[in-house]
């Protein structure tokens, strides 16, 4: 996971971490426990939370979170 990617995304939705926790329904420190852990932790329901209110594109939750491209 690109753990700096995520940050960039989620201060240019005008958001901090603690922001983010909250809309998806998380603890802040639970959040930052997953991020400091490269996102191994989040599962599939959290991202597809995070995606949905940062509105990334498929491109942008690949690099996020697979450090890849769509093909």
């Amino acid at each position: 996971m690109n753990v700096n990617e995520l940050k960039r995304k989620i201060i240019e939705n005008g958001m901090n971490i603690e922001m983010m926790s909250l809309a998806i329904g998380m603890n802040k420190s639970t959040f930052y426990r997953k991020m400091r852990n490269r996102g191994e932790t989040f599962t599939v329901k959290e991202v597809n939370l995070i995606c949905k209110r940062l509105s990334l594109s498929k491109a942008e939750a690949m690099v996020i979170f697979f450090g890849g491209d769509v093909a």
